[in-house]
């Protein structure tokens, strides 16, 4: 591909075969370790990991409750997709919604006692499979490295601006 054009013609820097190969093992990688942990998830839990994402989320903020907003934020997803999430936790009576206090349009989503309780149950298993699928295959060097990596990536990814283009402000 580096011979189609290159940066010193403006064109696109190619990735090199050995960048090529991580990009290839990382993408493997995260696609089959989310299919696992869903996988692990709707059979002990009978959710997707997102959901039990926003419910971990619920239950580490103060009074078990967040602002709509702020979840979809931390969750890195769509108002729209939390919103459907949020539902269906509502049916499960694993979630609330509750309107926020300080400001009429918004409002909070609050983890009930049947949803912590839930979580309590499915936290063991999950992090079974995270141990399992991730941890257990890593030197604790690795595991620095990994997470040092994650963070340079993540922090490179956070927008500096409001006006950009985020799944949580759409």
């Amino acid at each position: 591909m580096e011979s189609m054009t290159t940066a010193s013609t403006g064109g696109p820097r190619w990735l090199s075969d050995e960048e090529q190969s991580v990009w290839r093992a990382y993408l493997q990688a995260t696609t089959l370790l989310e299919d696992h942990l869903d996988r692990q998830l709707q059979r002990d839990a009978g959710m997707p990991h997102i959901y039990y994402g926003l419910l971990v989320q619920l239950a580490q903020a103060p009074r078990r409750q967040m602002r709509m907003t702020q979840l979809a934020k931390d969750v890195k997803i769509t108002r729209s997709r939390l919103s459907h999430a949020v539902a269906r936790l509502e049916r499960n009576g694993w979630v609330r919604r509750e309107d926020c206090p300080s400001d009429k349009r918004g409002q909070n989503a609050v983890l009930t006692e049947e949803g912590y309780e839930m979580l309590s149950r499915s936290a063991p298993g999950h992090v079974r499979a995270v141990r399992q699928a991730m941890f257990d295959r890593l030197t604790p060097e690795q595991v620095r490295s990994f997470g040092e990596i994650m963070q340079v990536i993540a922090t490179g990814l956070e927008p500096d601006g409001t006006d950009a283009d985020l799944p949580w402000l759409r």
